[in-house]
């Protein structure tokens, strides 16, 4: 569930420095969940620099943070909120499904057949509508499970506009999102870039009441948005403390990781001394297996799983260009089922896996994703064929098209 969701919350829509030309919002305060003002600047959302004390002193920006956190930690208590999620699975069953947002909260993105899925109409509005159809689709079906990040576009708005929309849904739901990546594509779809990377304290400071401004409270799981081992936050003292914090305040925090070296980040963030990361989202498919042993390391630590791209971003869904995916296809007729629920279904059977993440952009590619199932042993045997280099792998990914 969303912790300390609060009635009147006043949801932001994002900065409309961005999206003027599509979206006319009321100029107007924001008021975090947890009794902080966020104040709209022209860069985007931000805390007040310092906060009053009861002797007239006023503490820094890191220090308001901090204070922010508490007064969280207070209220998640009153409520009677764990502080940390459960385990999903036992690693004897199947992983459930998740739906990540990334495909449907911004008008680009690298994942293939994309246009023929969503079609020419990319405005705000027509996003927003698809994932909300998402959502209500995921809901139906059982999934619980919902992932987000700053750098998605509008995914965290659209998010917290569907809950707000449905109040009766978020203490069903687990929401994770992420933070230390910036959408800066301007809602075009020929931007020249489409997101900024910047693992700093400031970054944080900025990101965290946006995250809380548009799903209206704090998620249950808030990520380092793509950790590298040469990132600074694992050697930001500061900014450490201050994730300590938010797990003092009920949330669990973790990192998210992509490229060729995910298994040396990964175990970065589990070996730091006093680590306030305890959930891992890593890219594991058939083609890119490698972080699958520090996975592994994790889930004994007890660490939260959460696989993404278990289709290689379309690559091993119907009509993608894997080398491999006619062979892989051919098990999946064989077995009467989709090519991508043989790929989710691969992930899910992973002992240490929690949940695995569906990209769909439509209820049809949900269906499918969900119907995916375990593999037989002679299925694994072909899988073992499949994996690429992960220089290679990681290589094509980044020269894949926004469409």
């Amino acid at each position: 569930m969303i912790a300390t969701r609060c009635v009147g919350v006043v949801m932001a829509q994002y900065s409309q420095r961005l999206f003027r030309p599509q979206l006319r919002l009321p100029s107007m305060p924001l008021v975090s969940c947890i009794g902080v003002r966020v104040q709209p600047t022209a860069s985007g959302f931000r805390v007040p620099s310092g906060r009053q004390s009861a002797t007239g002193a006023v503490s820094s920006r890191s220090t308001t943070i901090r204070d922010m956190l508490l007064h969280q930690r207070d209220v998640a208590e009153r409520i009677g909120r764990p502080r940390r999620l459960a385990r999903v699975t036992d690693g004897t069953t199947p992983a459930p499904l998740g739906l990540g947002l990334a495909a449907v909260g911004r008008p680009a993105y690298i994942t293939e057949g994309r246009d023929a899925a969503l079609g020419g109409d990319r405005s705000v509005e027509a996003m927003r509508e698809r994932a909300h159809l998402m959502l209500d689709a995921a809901w139906d079906r059982g999934i619980r499970f919902v992932d987000a990040a700053r750098s998605y576009g509008l995914a965290e708005e659209f998010l917290g506009s569907w809950l707000a929309a449905h109040p009766e849904r978020p203490a069903d739901l687990t929401i994770e999102s992420k933070w230390g990546y910036a959408y800066v594509g301007g809602w075009r779809m020929d931007a020249d870039v489409h997101e900024h990377k910047e693992h700093t304290l400031a970054m944080f400071e900025r990101q965290w009441p946006e995250t809380l401004a548009a799903l209206g409270g704090a998620p249950d799981l808030y990520l380092v948005h793509s950790l590298t081992p040469d990132s600074p936050a694992l050697a930001d003292g500061a900014l450490l403390e201050v994730l300590r914090g938010l797990v003092a305040s009920g949330v669990r925090v973790g990192v998210s990781t992509s490229g060729p070296a995910q298994a040396a980040a990964l175990d970065a963030a589990r070996t730091l001394p006093d680590s306030p990361f305890s959930a891992v989202q890593a890219t594991w498919n058939l083609l890119e297996p490698s972080a699958g042993p520090a996975l592994g390391r994790a889930h004994d630590a007890g660490w939260l799983v959460v696989v993404k791209e278990a289709v290689a971003n379309g690559r091993l869904a119907p009509g993608g260009d894997a080398v491999g995916a006619a062979s892989l296809a051919a098990l999946a007729a064989a077995a009467g089922r989709p090519l991508d629920a043989l790929a989710i279904g691969a992930a899910r059977a992973q002992p240490w896996a929690d949940v695995v993440l569906s990209g769909a952009v439509t209820p049809d590619q949900l269906e499918s994703n969900l119907a995916s199932i375990a593999p037989s042993e002679a299925d694994r045997a072909a899988f073992a064929r499949l994996a690429e280099d992960p220089a290679d792998y990681w290589s094509a990914r980044s020269e894949r098209p926004w469409t």
